[in-house]
């Protein structure tokens, strides 16, 4: 990769190892001068902005949370799942979607009834009036994700995906050698 992209020597270093010019910008993830830093940048804006809707709405007495809404749509494929699965879709832990299902199985949302196959799990799904909330928030939900889509061809809308799932295999990458 260049200098430019991040890497390498800084653009005022002297080609004969005397004193550099001043410091560099920020570098290559942050640096708003490359379009590296700045993708980079806006990940981690839409990151905050993720962690404040979650935490935004955890507490809202008779609403559902958005970590709630993604158990349920979790559900909406029509299938009963376990609480590890539905905690791998959204993001949380296996205790924090058990709770959480309690919740949602005491309003009437989700039926929860031990696997016939493995009686230690327990399956939920959704009931007609959960599926009918998801499909009212995917009718909410819908047209504001195609309007903040508005204007990107579909090649750039496949560009950005590939983007995003290399960004996530990297943190993962991260994950796994423990930095």
């Amino acid at each position: 990769m260049s200098a430019a992209a991040g890497h390498g020597a800084a653009p005022n270093a002297s080609a004969a190892g005397g004193p550099a010019g001043p410091p560099a910008s920020p570098g290559g993830q942050y640096d708003p001068a490359t379009a590296a830093g700045q993708l980079g940048l806006a990940f981690k804006r839409a990151m905050v902005a993720v962690r404040r809707l979650r935490g935004r709405e955890t507490n809202r007495p008779g609403q559902i949370s958005y970590a709630q809404y993604a158990l349920l749509f979790g559900l909406a494929g029509g299938c009963p799942c376990s609480a590890r699965e539905l905690a791998d879709h959204a993001d949380l832990t296996p205790a924090t979607v058990t709770q959480m299902l309690e919740h949602l199985e005491s309003a009437g949302l989700v039926t929860r009834e031990r696997s016939a196959e493995d009686r230690r799990v327990v399956l939920s799904a959704l009931t007609e009036r959960g599926a009918a909330l998801v499909a009212e928030r995917r009718a909410q939900m819908e047209p504001r994700w195609q309007e903040a889509l508005a204007g990107f061809s579909e090649g750039e809308l496949e560009a950005a995906a590939r983007v995003l799932t290399r960004l996530a295999d990297y943190f993962d990458s991260l994950i796994e050698r423990g930095a």
